[in-house]
């Protein structure tokens, strides 16, 4: 089986992108799913600022593997759609800039109980962005998630067969949070799925080190290697405690949470040693 890339959401252990570097390197991951830009967003930064970037990644021997982009996060009742048409355009150029080949975005904020009702807004927007991805080298790719259009699985494989062009990301934890099987997720929306998003949950939304929760990902990720599947994004989202150091003695270690970590550096280093145990 191909060695599989993973990448990760690097803003989670640094700010800056030089921390990011310096985590990723540590870890002995392939590049970033980036996503925050010393203190920026990602689709918010200058195309000077995305070439700065960019030369510091490849001296450091990293690859931007897609662009954390918020878009698709308005909500599809209230707000303005040009604009943010606007913003993806920006964001394709920057993707362009960095490398990246992929896009991550949204499927629209849908106030509850209307998610039926949204659905002919929901696919002229989406298919507005695919339009305006033709040609670009870029693909755009669909992230479950709480509150948007495609929060669960069959919402998502309405999404995916009414756009071909649209791939899928399968983040386990999100659908969790949802309410939602992931085996049943997994199960319908595997052969559109271009990547994972490695994030597991306990019954309650908590998120966990991959592999500690209900999301079954060990399954998952093995079933999706066994397809064809090549690149995985790690996003720890760990809970993490600043001030742990602070309350304790010298030479004491204090247990607040079997999963709280007293920086940002150990919780990104928690979840990406937790993806190589299951590897």
């Amino acid at each position: 089986m191909e060695e599989l890339r993973i990448y990760a959401f690097a803003d989670e252990a640094s700010g800056q992108v030089d921390g990011q570097i310096a985590a990723l390197r540590r870890n002995g991951l392939a590049g970033l799913e980036i996503r925050g830009v010393d203190g920026q967003n990602i689709s918010d930064i200058s195309l000077d600022k995305a070439r700065e970037v960019r030369r510091k990644l490849d001296d450091a021997g990293l690859a931007v593997w897609s662009m954390g982009s918020p878009i698709g996060k308005i909500s599809i009742q209230t707000e303005d759609f040009p604009a943010h048409l606007e913003k993806l355009r920006h964001t394709l150029e920057l993707a362009e800039v960095l490398g990246a080949r992929n896009l991550r975005m949204f499927s629209f904020y849908v106030s509850d109980g209307q998610k039926e009702a949204c659905r002919g807004k929901v696919m002229d927007w989406m298919g507005q962005m695919l339009e305006a991805a033709e040609g670009s080298g870029v693909a755009l790719c669909h992230e479950n998630e709480k509150g948007i259009y495609g929060d669960m699985a069959d919402r998502c494989a309405d999404l995916l067969e009414t756009f071909p062009a649209l791939q899928g990301i399968f983040d386990p934890a999100n659908f969790v949070q949802c309410g939602q099987d992931t085996l049943a997720a997994w199960a319908l929306l595997r052969h559109r799925i271009s990547y994972l998003h490695i994030k597991d949950a306990l019954p309650d939304g908590k998120v966990v080190p991959s592999g500690h929760g209900i999301g079954h990902v060990p399954e998952i990720l093995g079933d999706f290697r066994s397809l064809g599947g090549k690149a995985v994004t790690v996003e720890p989202h760990l809970s993490v405690f600043d001030g742990l150091r602070n309350l304790e003695q010298a030479g004491q270690r204090t247990q607040i949470d079997a999963f709280c970590y007293p920086s940002s550096d150990a919780a990104f280093d928690a979840a990406c040693d937790a993806l190589k145990k299951l590897l």
